[in-house]
């Protein structure tokens, strides 16, 4: 638009309108108008409420000091050119780099501001709620999630793990219903391509059991190159039939009891999430796995190890036997 102004200028004035312009003045003038920074210092939002007509549109630049106060030379420019008369509504970035015309440009062609929402891997459905809740200009309630899983034939109401941790971008007032539907297919996706590209011979039944341990995993994991190592863990106990004994799981299960330490009765209290007293895999996800985790899940690692103790740095020792693991353990947790 600014080359289409600068040229209207340079070669679109009859006579006529030179004329009525003031001559070569009101030439100048409206160019350098044109071309002008906007009178802000700093950066600001543009609110166009729906219904708000070119007229109403520039008192409310001269309201928020954005241009010089008389108007004369805005309506001109439309006058010049009509299409900069279909601004669009919308909440708008405004810049002091803008220029009349750059702002003009984002306005007619509805460049809204956009607003971007990382959820993230290792979290509760739980806590993304309460991310959700803060979200500046989103709306949101919590029964969002369950009506995802109904509007995808998913009546189980069972929406952990889900979903799939990113970044998502939306307008101001929009509906967080559209970037859950994009989290939930992209989970959907992701899990599927995974399981059918699994090692074969996992003890895994369904691709839903593939997301629980990817969930554990996740939360298993402090350095990112371990995760296929902590992947042959647990499934090496799930072929020998050996409980998981994860601290994450116990957490989970513990919902808001827990306030930052596991004791040993944690450990002994028998909840559907304690894999220190149940067999297999916990019901259902404890957190949202993220790609990587997905994919450790379904190609773990070719080593035999069957446990690993935190050294307290993000990595772990990994051990093959029992007494390996108990040497492990005295140095890096009960000597602390």
């Amino acid at each position: 638009m600014k080359k289409f102004l600068i040229g209207f200028f340079a070669t679109g004035f009859t006579l006529l309108t030179i004329a009525a312009l003031g001559g070569y003045w009101g030439y100048q003038t409206l160019t350098q108008f044109a071309q002008s920074p906007l009178k802000i210092g700093v950066a600001q939002e543009l609110e166009i409420q729906r219904g708000t007509s070119f007229n109403q549109f520039s008192q409310l630049l001269r309201q928020q000091n954005l241009i010089e106060d008389d108007g004369w030379k805005l309506k001109w420019l439309v006058r010049l050119n009509p299409e900069l008369a279909q601004i669009k509504s919308g909440l708008y970035d405004v810049a002091p780099e803008d220029t009349v015309t750059s702002l003009l440009e984002r306005v007619v062609s509805g460049r809204e501001k956009s607003f971007a929402l990382t959820l993230l891997e290792g979290q509760s459905i739980k806590e993304w709620q309460q991310l959700l809740l803060t979200q500046p200009k989103l709306k949101f309630d919590e029964g969002m999630f369950t009506q995802i899983l109904l509007d995808n034939g998913d009546t189980s109401g069972l929406a952990e793990g889900k979903f799939f941790p990113d970044t998502y971008h939306y307008r101001a007032n929009n509906s967080a219903r559209a970037l859950l539907q994009e989290s939930y297919r992209k989970m959907q996706a992701e899990l599927d391509s995974a399981w059918h590209n699994r090692q074969q011979g996992l003890p895994l039944k369904s691709s839903y059991e593939l997301l629980i341990l990817a969930s554990i995993i996740e939360k298993e994991t402090g350095k990112a190159s371990e995760r296929p190592w902590i992947s042959a863990v647990f499934i090496n106990r799930l072929n020998k039939g050996m409980r998981l004994q994860t601290d994450p799981t116990v957490i989970y299960g513990m919902g808001e009891r827990y306030e930052g330490n596991i004791t040993r009765k944690d450990l002994r209290e028998k909840t559907a999430f304690n894999t220190y007293r149940i067999n297999g895999l916990p019901p259902t996800p404890i957190a949202a796995p993220s790609l990587a985790a997905i994919q450790a899940a379904a190609n773990p690692a070719d080593v035999d190890y069957f446990y690993f103790v935190s050294r307290n740095d993000g990595s772990h020792v990994f051990s093959r036997t029992l007494q390996e693991h108990n040497r492990a353990v005295n140095k890096y947790q009960r000597n602390r």
